[in-house]
């Protein structure tokens, strides 16, 4: 195991400046990101992975405080992503994230993105598989 794996929030979020702002409802999440232009694409919009990375930190804390009273990990078994409009740099994203549906094993979410005047960025949706922490 990585000496990072408990590291809150972890490298890659810091990075991408992902900040969560909301998770004290089991099985929900709710995150922050602005579109920098270290993200941009040759069009001078928000690429899609980058956006596609926010959802995926979203939707894995919902699962993860999904599993109430249980040490978990999250990994991501699938990911869909439905890109509704383009993203300029500098605009600040919302995604809000939910368990619909999970049991022991496995968790499936949805989330959508949307920008400061409440236009939908993207819509995604994954399934997490758990796995126990010692």
């Amino acid at each position: 195991m990585s000496r990072h794996a408990l590291q809150v929030p972890p490298n890659c979020d810091l990075t991408l400046g992902m900040v969560c702002i909301d998770k004290a409802t089991p099985g929900r999440s709710t995150w922050t990101m602005t579109a920098d232009e270290r993200f941009e694409n040759p069009a001078g919009i928000m690429q899609g992975g980058f956006l596609t990375a926010f959802v995926d930190s979203s939707m894995g804390a919902a699962a993860v405080t999904f599993a109430v009273d249980r040490k978990v990990f999250v990994a991501n078994a699938e990911l869909k992503i439905s890109f509704m409009a383009p993203i300029a740099t500098g605009s600040e994203m919302t995604c809000s994230a939910e368990v619909v549906s999970g049991g022991k094993r496995v968790a499936f979410v949805e989330a959508s993105v949307v920008d400061a005047a409440g236009r939908l960025l993207a819509r995604a949706s994954s399934t997490y598989v758990y796995r126990e922490r010692k």
